[in-house]
Order: structure tokens, then C-alpha cells, then sequence
């Protein structure tokens, strides 16, 4: 093993250790508050307004948002956890450090992306467990499971990364998930079905990349989707390029970093 990847090595562990130790330890500001979302969501929608809905697709309305619930909570921490930790990089200039080191640009986005993705992933797997605590469900597929929702902890981490490469202050981290990202997670189905739309409306919700996210996690929780699952994959896998590449561009570029 040459010494440049030896040295590659060292800098992607330590970068991914840095972003694993910064939400573990901060678990109280990181985890507890989606558990505590979780819960709420769980008491209003699934006692409260589920009393009034029927099944939906031959299952509860409880165990229908199980899997919406668990998602919301992947792609929210996965995106918080890059864009708030690279813009801080960035806001305290120690990426220059990175940025003229032999460190090459994939490890960089590499291990920013993998800490998002941990921390998702870890996130969900709590909110998971909650969720079980109110309705106990199988799982359809659990290797369908883990791929779809590491490939959206993946997808919300490379955005969160962009954002925190165009941000010039700490309001630019606010605003993309205030104004873009929340109404996408809340109109891609995770309270309803699409089917329950209007035909127009219907259309409309097949451009929300969210919703092919989170039908494709229902689909491997509960079996059942409003979208076919392999379109949903296929999306995935093409969103998730598309945003590693540019992510890597503008890395290489150093947009937003060397100005």
C-alpha cells in the first residue's frame, strides 16, 4: 500500500470519527428530539386523527405512517448533521487546512457524507424502535430496508453538503430545509397516499423525489407502495449520482470556499 493512500486512509477515519464522536455526544440535542417528534406524531395522527381514518391499502393508518415517521427522521438528521458541521468548517476556516493538505477531495466529501449517513441511520433505527413500542409490524424485506434507507440518508447528506458549500452565513443553512425540504418530506406521503388525490395532484406529487423515498421504505416495511419499486430504485440511485458528482465538482472547484 503506497504511503498517498496510507495517508488517504488516516484522513477518512479521522474525519468520519470527528462527525460520529460530534452527534454522540451531543445525543441529547441529536437523537431525543426526534424521538420526542416521533411520539407526538404517533399521539395526534395515529390516536387522535386515526380514529377517523380508515385502512389505508388493507393496513392501519398506525403502521401506515410508521414507515413516513422513520424516514423523516433518516433524511432530517442526515442532512442537519452535514450542512450544520461542513458550514461550520467553513465559518471557522479550518477546511482551508483540508482544502491545501494531500488529503484528496473524494476522502473529504466522503467522510462528511458517511458521518451524515451514520447519524441517520442511527437516528432512525432509535425512532424505529419507538415507533415498534405503539405498533408492532413485520418487515416485508430487510435487505430492501437498509438500501433504501442508507441511499436516502446518502441523498440528504450530499444535499445538505451543497447547502453548507453555498451558505454565506448561518440563516443559508435555514433556509433551504425551512423552505424546500419540509414541504417535500410532508406532501411526499408520508401522512397519506397519493391515491386519496386528486388525478391532477397525483401527477404533481410524482415530481417530489421524497415520495419515491418513502414509498420504496413503506414497500419494505409493510409491502405495499403507490409507486412501482423499481422506479423508485432507479430514482434513488440517479438522484444520488447526480449529487455526488456536483458535490464532488464544486468541492474540486472550490466554490464557495477559495473566494
Amino acid at each position: 500500500m503506497s504511503l498517498r493512500i496510507k495517508e488517504n486512509i488516516i484522513a477518512f477515519n479521522t474525519i468520519l470519527r470527528r462527525e460520529i464522536n460530534r452527534f454522540s455526544r451531543l445525543w441529547i440535542q441529536t437523537v431525543v428530539p426526534s424521538v420526542i417528534t416521533t411520539v407526538l406524531y404517533f399521539v395526534i395522527f395515529g390516536h387522535v386523527i386515526g380514529r377517523y381514518v380508515q385502512d389505508i391499502n388493507g393496513v392501519s393508518y398506525m403502521a401506515y405512517i410508521v414507515p413516513g415517521l422513520i424516514m423523516m427522521a433518516v433524511m432530517n438528521n442526515a442532512y442537519s448533521n452535514v450542512v450544520s458541521s461542513f458550514f461550520g468548517a467553513k465559518f471557522q476556516h479550518y477546511i482551508e487546512e483540508l482544502l491545501v493538505s494531500p488529503t484528496n477531495n473524494i476522502v473529504i466529501l466522503l467522510g462528511y457524507l458517511l458521518g451524515g449517513v451514520v447519524r441517520g441511520v442511527v437516528v432512525g433505527a432509535v425512532v424505529a424502535i419507538v415507533a415498534y413500542l405503539f405498533v408492532p409490524i413485520t418487515v416485508h424485506s430487510w435487505s430492501l430496508m437498509i438500501i433504501v434507507c442508507v441511499f436516502s440518508a446518502i441523498l440528504f447528506s450530499l444535499g445538505g453538503f451543497i447547502n453548507a458549500i453555498f451558505a454565506r452565513k448561518f440563516d443559508d443553512i435555514s433556509l433551504i430545509p425551512t423552505f424546500i425540504l419540509t414541504p417535500l418530506i410532508y406532501l411526499g406521503g408520508v401522512f397519506y397516499s397519493i391515491k386519496l388525490l386528486p388525478p391532477l395532484w397525483q401527477t404533481v406529487s410524482l415530481f417530489n423525489p421524497v415520495l419515491y423515498m418513502i414509498n420504496a421504505f413503506r414497500y419494505s416495511m409493510l409491502g405495499i407502495s403507490d409507486i412501482d419499486i423499481t422506479i423508485a430504485l432507479l430514482m434513488l440511485c440517479g438522484f444520488g449520482v447526480l449529487l455526488f458528482l456536483w458535490s464532488w465538482y464544486l468541492l474540486v472547484k472550490g466554490v464557495g470556499l477559495r473566494n
